[in-house]
């Protein structure tokens, strides 16, 4: 064979390898670009508050598992009941230029500025759980939650019509959620409104249990000492009730007998109490926002008009209903 000859068979096969080497890496592109991974995925900042209750965890359970059934990517932040933790954390998804960001707040005060910047990034923000005070609606896009002063009012309202027949002064203390927080302020302005009705009822004491097991069962310990006859417990949640159990029970009483405990959330070691009658009332207040929350994620990045306000359905529960629903409780 010649000197020319293999030369040209040499660069005919570099040819070919160049060729199928340009050919493979066009397909790779355009497999990249039809897989729907990356770049097309939405990118959803979340903020929890904390995990301070058996509700909190439900929650964000709920949105952890419908973000990956709705094929979000999720970046979750526990702000550990800490408003400056959630500031800070809104910022970093600001920096990390997520498409939306979702938090459920502290306390209602004090989101301005950060909530404009996420604004003027065109960063689209969703309220969940707990709303804020600010002024300027236009600061975030919805909210999607309870409906707070009406759990409180439906726990007063169902008092007023248990003890319609007493005759004598009907003392209440109340076990309030985190200072400054829209349930916490909520449900007490609720609950205010609807035992003022009934003249006999009278709020004793009234003290942050900052929504945990172990506020509950300290204030309560606090209000059984300065107060001798206690006839009402309020928990603004199930977990502020079942640490105050403990302490009405080491106080030498009788839960649900000597005194009625009416709480909010539902949660399944609160249904439990009530089924047991250690509890007598419970206002619902659902945690199981995930699936509603995911949708909404993609109506506004899609740029889709939605309601200001979107309330989860709820209902009440007394014990011969608890024991009913129990068995299918998710949460």
């Amino acid at each position: 064979m010649s000197t020319r000859s293999t030369a040209r068979r040499v660069i005919a096969a570099l040819a070919g390898v160049l060729l199928a080497g340009s050919m493979a890496a066009c397909g790779n592109s355009d497999t990249g670009g039809d897989s729907g991974d990356g770049n097309d995925k939405i990118v959803l900042g979340f903020s929890q508050v904390g995990a301070e209750s058996g509700w909190r965890t439900a929650n964000t359970t709920s949105i952890k598992e419908a973000a990956a059934e709705a094929g979000i990517e999720l970046k979750f932040d526990d702000a550990q009941q800490k408003q400056e933790n959630q500031i800070k954390a809104i910022r970093n998804f600001i920096q990390q230029k997520v498409d939306v960001i979702a938090f459920s707040p502290v306390v209602e005060s004090g989101w301005d500025t950060v909530l404009k910047e996420a604004k003027d990034a065109k960063i689209p923000v969703i309220l969940t759980d707990r709303a804020v005070d600010s002024a300027d609606k236009s600061l975030y896009k919805t909210f999607l939650g309870s409906d707070f002063v009406k759990e409180g009012r439906l726990a007063g309202e169902w008092l007023v019509e248990q003890k319609k027949a007493a005759s004598g002064p009907v003392n209440i203390v109340e076990l309030q959620g985190t200072t400054g927080s829209a349930p916490a302020n909520d449900r007490k302005k609720g609950f205010a409104e609807a035992i003022a009705a009934n003249p006999n009822l009278k709020i004793v004491a009234s003290q942050s249990g900052d929504f945990t097991r172990a506020g509950g069962k300290q204030v309560m310990e606090q209000f059984l000492k300065a107060n001798p006859k206690i006839d009402v417990l309020f928990a603004h949640n199930d977990d502020m009730g079942l640490g105050a159990l403990e302490a009405i029970s080491a106080a030498g009483k009788t839960p649900g007998k000597d005194i009625t405990i009416i709480t909010v959330d539902a949660v399944k070691d609160g249904m439990q109490a009530l089924a047991d009658g250690k509890f007598n009332f419970i206002a619902e207040c659902s945690p199981l926002l995930g699936p509603q929350l995911m949708e909404l994620v993609k109506k506004v990045k899609a740029g889709e008009e939605v309601p200001a306000r979107i309330e989860t359905e709820e209902t009440t529960f007394t014990q011969e209903q608890a024991k009913e629903a129990l068995p299918n409780r998710k949460y």
